[in-house]
């Protein structure tokens, strides 16, 4: 029965790309490779561009921005290590504006696209906690960034935790149903969905309540990706590393086999064995930290045979730190040769050789 005035889209149907989903999803998580997330705002590069030009920082027009982050994108990407990228997640305008993915596609890096927009206040919900926007047009915007060279699909799921009362039951909820939302859209467009339930630790959890925290949101993640008929192995999933947070006395003795351990459980309890592999965000940890987390994961996961699939990385600030401050000198080849060192660092990482 239809509404007058009302005409409704019919119901989303099974994917006709799986094996093509499958495959791309395998090769984002080949061994020794990982993702490297180039996927910030332009308010965002602009601002780690100036950061890290120091005392040398210099005001520029806006058409003087967008030329810096078109050539520092630019610089890199044609120099990227085949042998530690498997892909490589770009922002709107690096995708459509800058068409930089066809750099990437033929050094036979897989270009992939952020789709989340921003976050709102929850209404309802606990102080601070919001949900992703970016739904409402989402087919038509998968559809132009595949047109553009994207065979992939990024969104993040920020979420708050604390000792005791967040997440609530509502943030998780509202915060999953967006990423199975989103991942539907994208594999019926015939793009491999990313979900990043990206959890915030700057709060007072422990240890197990982050354990807790992980465990609980992620199979709230896969509940939700079954209701909606996503494919799951045709994803992949970015969580953060299972943490004690930055206001916890835990923090100061915290240990990378800790960590490696707690993230293992964590995951090994929700994520069902469908899926090809996970990706890790650095979410704004130091080098040293993101990749001896890693790599104790993997050392952890090896040595008491946990069943999980391969675990890799997905770092933004986690790659390119080094690197970034060496163009901004204008010591280009040096840029690409400080990534290149942290890639490596990074693919050890990923083998649990680090």
């Amino acid at each position: 029965m239809s509404t007058a005035g009302y005409s409704f889209a019919k119901s989303a149907t099974k994917s006709n790309f799986e094996s093509e989903l499958r495959n791309t999803a395998i090769s984002l998580v080949q061994q020794g490779k990982g993702i490297y997330a180039t996927d910030e705002t332009t308010e965002a590069i602009s601002a780690r561009l100036a950061a890290a030009e120091g005392a040398n920082s210099k005001q520029y027009t806006t058409d003087q921005e967008k030329q810096r982050r078109y050539e520092w994108r630019k610089c890199l990407y044609e120099t990227l290590p085949t042998d530690y990228i498997s892909g490589c997640i770009l922002y709107q305008e690096t995708l459509v504006n800058f068409g930089l993915a066809e750099v990437l596609s033929k050094r036979g890096i897989i270009p992939g696209v952020r789709i989340d927009t921003d976050g709102q206040p929850l209404p309802g919900a606990g102080y601070g906690e919001v949900f992703t926007q970016g739904l409402d047009d989402l087919t038509s915007r998968c559809q132009i960034f595949k047109k553009h060279g994207a065979r992939f699909t990024k969104w993040r799921a920020p979420i708050l935790v604390n000792a005791s009362t967040l997440p609530t039951e509502l943030a998780v909820d509202a915060q999953a149903t967006s990423l199975a939302r989103m991942a539907a859209v994208s594999q019926a467009v015939g793009l491999v969905p990313i979900v990043e339930p990206d959890l915030d630790f700057s709060g007072d959890a422990t240890l197990e309540r982050s354990l807790e925290v992980h465990t609980k949101v992620i199979a709230k993640i896969y509940e939700k990706l079954a209701a909606h008929g996503v494919y799951l192995e045709g994803t992949l999933l970015k969580p953060s590393f299972v943490q004690p947070g930055a206001q916890n006395s835990e923090r100061k003795s915290l240990t990378a086999d800790a960590v490696g351990k707690a993230t293992a459980l964590a995951l090994s309890r929700s994520v069902p064995v469908a899926m090809p592999g996970v990706v890790f965000l650095s979410g704004g940890l130091s080098d040293k930290d993101s990749t001896a987390f890693l790599s104790a994961i993997n050392k952890y996961s090896s040595a008491n045979n946990v069943r999980l699939p391969p675990l890799t990385f997905s770092f933004g600030r986690g790659l390119q730190g080094d690197a970034m401050e060496k163009w901004t000198r204008k010591d280009f080849q040096g840029a690409q040769e400080a990534f290149n060192k942290r890639a490596q660092e990074c693919s050890k990482a990923s083998i649990g050789q680090l």
